[in-house]
């Protein structure tokens, strides 16, 4: 029974995201999930990606959280449109959730979008939003298993990020063992980036640009 109603659950999710997919191609909206454990990294990623692009591309954030609103209102410091999405206990966002935070933000034609998941690899990764992308950050402070112990968020990314790479040197981390977790499951790029020291951020902010035109020319 409960399989079934998982499997319910997860038509009427796909349902929705689809929707919400073919919505945005239409006014040439791109949107990357970003999927990663607390404390990964994930706003600090996002508050430099706008900061380096806020110029070349109009960009929008929703965020979603358990509870409260403060990495909304870091974003919300650098003037991008953002809506806080509360889930109360969820663990993740939703097709539905998405389709409201696009209603709340009405976002400009041709603008990306940063959906920044609830923190978690396990149930983000099992949920389409109706996204262009997604985006999976690991830190090198959680350790070189992730990969391992989580493999569809992996599986299912556009491109990865190994965060905090500055850090490397102080702690044991074994980028070997990091790597083959990776090509077990996924040919995405890796980056490895510090948002700290800025290291590795060119070669991502050149993805996440090629990307978001690869998207736009492929809507038109």
């Amino acid at each position: 029974m409960e399989i079934k109603i998982m499997k319910n659950i997860l038509y009427c999710n796909n349902k929705l995201a689809q929707e919400n997919r073919e919505l945005l191609g239409e006014k040439g909206i791109v949107s990357i999930n970003i999927l990663a454990s607390p404390g990964a990294g994930k706003t600090s990623l996002i508050l430099r990606i706008i900061e380096a692009l806020r110029d070349k591309i109009p960009m929008a954030v929703v965020e979603g959280d358990i509870a409260g609103s403060i990495d909304a209102e870091k974003i919300d410091k650098l003037g991008v449109p953002v809506v806080q999405i509360n889930t109360g206990g969820g663990c993740h966002l939703d097709a539905n959730m998405f389709k409201e935070a696009i209603n709340s933000l009405n976002p400009p034609e041709g603008c990306l979008i940063f959906i920044e998941n609830v923190g978690n690899l396990v149930c983000p990764a099992s949920f389409d939003l109706g996204e262009s992308g997604r985006l999976v950050i690991a830190s090198t402070a959680e350790g070189s298993d992730k990969p391992v112990k989580y493999p569809q968020a992996f599986q299912t990314a556009d491109a990865i990020v190994l965060n905090k790479i500055d850090l490397i040197r102080h702690i044991e981390f074994d980028r070997d063992f990091f790597y083959k977790g990776i090509t077990a499951v996924s040919k995405a790029p890796v980056f490895e980036v510090s948002c700290a020291t800025h290291e590795g951020l060119i070669e991502l902010l050149t993805w996440i640009e090629d990307f978001y035109k690869s998207k736009r020319v492929k809507n038109d």
